[in-house]
């Protein structure tokens, strides 16, 4: 019974999470899932589609629209690969100048939803989280 409250509770938890980030990042002309994507490639660099799927465990056809919006707005560009079908997906100039302000918007929204907890409560957490996600990783191999 306590593992369909845990799971229960951990999809309300995403869920407003999710919805809290959108709300954060609306009026800067993002949502949450493209603001997953420049973050991922500020901090790793050029990606492919396929590893940015497989960081991010989306599926390639909400990736494909995500990545298309970005690139009409002017925030990543595709390159080409050394293999024709494959393309680098990379951030732009423009990507790079709007950054810190997305960041610290994300960054002022994480700090007020983490008020109610304790500091060592949120290292608990993260290690938490950090475990299981690393024992769900190795499982898939």
């Amino acid at each position: 019974m306590i593992n369909q409250q845990l799971f229960h509770t951990l999809h309300q938890l995403s869920r407003h999470l999710t919805n809290k980030l959108n709300e954060t990042l609306k009026p800067l002309g993002l949502y949450g899932s493209q603001w997953a994507v420049i973050f991922v490639l500020n901090k790793k660099g050029s990606l492919t589609q396929k590893e940015l799927c497989d960081y991010l465990f989306v599926e390639a056809p909400p990736m494909t629209r995500t990545i298309q919006r970005l690139v009409k707005q002017g925030y990543v560009k595709q390159v080409p690969g050394q293999d024709k079908r494959e393309k680098h997906i990379q951030l732009t100039d423009e990507a790079l100048r709007e950054y810190p302000k997305w960041e610290q918007a994300v960054n002022e929204m994480n700090h007020d939803l983490l008020k109610y907890l304790s500091e060592t409560s949120q290292e608990e957490l993260f290690a938490l989280q950090n475990n299981w996600l690393q024992q769900l990783l190795k499982g898939e191999d």
